[in-house]
């Protein structure tokens, strides 16, 4: 019932990993994970009940209580943090093929997407540990003087989504166990696999028995442990729909909650912007993982005297995207992660079309096996719901804003919206479009590039994008209890 370590013709997963051993759930039930390039089988993994649930948060709480874990120094953490880098960078090879399998990321984007990615957050959280200020004395205003703590806020679960999963695990894992945390992890059902290899990597890096322990299953698992009356904190990503449940259970019971949900983030461009670096950028920045990335950036703004020049660019740089084979490394786009998302993208463009939007290009599904969907380019407006919702998949909305009132006309329909993740501003002057960034109600926000997230600064969204921030010394911020003691 474990993982078989090099790419056999079916991986095998059982149903939890605690305290350093897999233990079988109820072997009637599986879930079965399959290829989104071709339906074919890939593995199964096994279901957590409230049983394992229950085992995987005993075994974190007392890895806090009475294992070496409880004992460690910060320098020990981070010590711990980068043998964890480590052993994912010694693995980034088998870990791209296998996500580029399951979740069918394109080859060519996998290794930093998938695996270097997580290794970036774990070697941040390794340098940033040691310095950061846990305990710190600062002079009483009646007198004396008071030392403030930042303790562990105790056992984390931490929920993940199938997009980027080694990736979302280490923005959960790097902060949670700098500050001294224990946790239990929920991969997405449908994509476990590479969340299976972590344990080899867990154990390598000799981390005390239950410090990490996984639970794998579908809703049900992620209810019982978020649920759980001994887990103290409830860290989810995924979708704005399920986070609200559980941040309002979370809230029901006094429970400490962060959330980092969906987006519809806008990339301004400006009428200065030079066009060939802008559209490429620009491209990269929606289309990365099939589109399947919740920092996507899916409304492009385009002043209205170049729309057609900046128009015609981009929708032939999208047709020379390569759809196919995600394991071919020529491919730049690959399959949706199942029917459900394949149709749900389809469903949006058609209810574009019929609401008045155009399509420029792409949209339909190639012949074949497998979940694909070609690259599309719609021509909008910012209150149509393509602009509005969150679609997940290879679709750019293109919309012109009136440049002769400013650059607050593109702010003012960039900030027109109930998510605020992250965004992008294009210039040919890099003051300018700083100044521009500054004024967009995301989280966080790209001059002249698609790099919306620094491994050692906050990531997290303002409004329906989520709560709280992942990433960064504000990262662990979120993982501690603060205590002061008074003289």
């Amino acid at each position: 019932m474990t993982l078989l370590p090099e790419s056999p013709d079916m991986y095998e997963l059982a149903a939890s990993y605690v305290a350093g051993k897999w233990a079988a759930g109820n072997d009637d039930e599986k879930i079965a994970v399959r290829s989104p390039a071709t339906d074919e089988l890939l593995g199964t993994v096994g279901i957590a009940g409230s049983a394992e649930v229950d085992a995987a948060v005993a075994a974190a709480r007392a890895a806090l209580t009475s294992s070496p874990w409880c004992d460690t120094s910060p320098a020990d953490r981070a010590a711990a943090l980068g043998r964890l880098a480590d052993g994912l960078a010694a693995r980034k090879g088998v870990l791209a093929d296998l996500t580029t399998a399951e979740i069918g990321s394109p080859r060519s984007w996998s290794t930093f997407g998938q695996v270097l990615t997580a290794v970036g957050v774990l070697r941040a959280y390794a340098a940033i540990t040691p310095d950061y200020p846990f305990e710190s004395t600062r002079p009483s205003l009646a007198g004396g003087r008071v030392t403030v703590r930042q303790l562990p806020v105790g056992v984390v679960g931490a929920i993940i989504p199938w997009n980027t999963p080694l990736f979302i695990a280490a923005l959960k894992l790097g902060p949670a166990l700098a500050a001294g945390c224990s946790v239990v992890l929920k991969p997405a059902p449908d994509a476990p696999l590479s969340i299976g290899l972590l344990t080899e990597v867990i154990e390598e890096a000799g981390l005390p028995d239950g410090v990490i322990n996984i639970v794998n299953g579908a809703a049900a698992t992620g209810q019982a442990l978020t649920s759980h009356p001994d887990v103290d904190k409830v860290s989810f990503t995924g979708s704005t729909v399920v986070g609200a449940q559980i941040a309002a259970a979370c809230g029901s019971q006094i429970r400490r909650c962060s959330t980092e949900l969906g987006g519809k983030s806008a990339a301004i461009v400006l009428l200065d912007a030079p066009l060939e670096s802008t559209v490429s950028g620009l491209v990269g920045g929606v289309m990365g993982n099939n589109g399947q990335l919740c920092a996507a950036l899916t409304r492009i703004l385009l002043p209205r005297s170049r729309y057609d020049e900046f128009c015609s660019a981009l929708t032939a740089a999208v047709e020379k995207l390569t759809v196919g084979d995600p394991a071919d490394r020529t491919t730049d786009i690959g399959p949706l992660i199942n029917e459900v998302a394949r149709d749900r993208v389809e469903g949006f463009l058609q209810r574009a079309d019929a609401e008045g939007a155009t399509i420029l290009t792409g949209g339909k599904r190639p012949a074949g096996r497998g979940w694909f969907v070609r690259p599309a380019l719609v021509a909008a407006s910012n209150a149509m719901e393509i602009a509005r919702e969150e679609v997940f998949g290879p679709v750019a909305v293109l919309i012109a804003y009136d440049d002769s009132q400013g650059d607050s006309a593109a702010v003012n329909i960039a900030n027109d919206s109930r998510y605020g993740l992250v965004g992008a501003v294009w210039s040919a002057d890099d003051d300018r479009a700083a100044t521009v960034a500054a004024q967009l109600r995301a989280g966080s926000v790209a001059v002249n590039s698609t790099a919306v997230l620094d491994f050692g600064s906050p990531f997290g969204g303002f409004k329906e994008s989520g709560i709280g921030r992942e990433g960064g010394p504000e990262g662990i911020a979120g993982f501690v209890e603060y205590q002061a003691i008074i003289r």
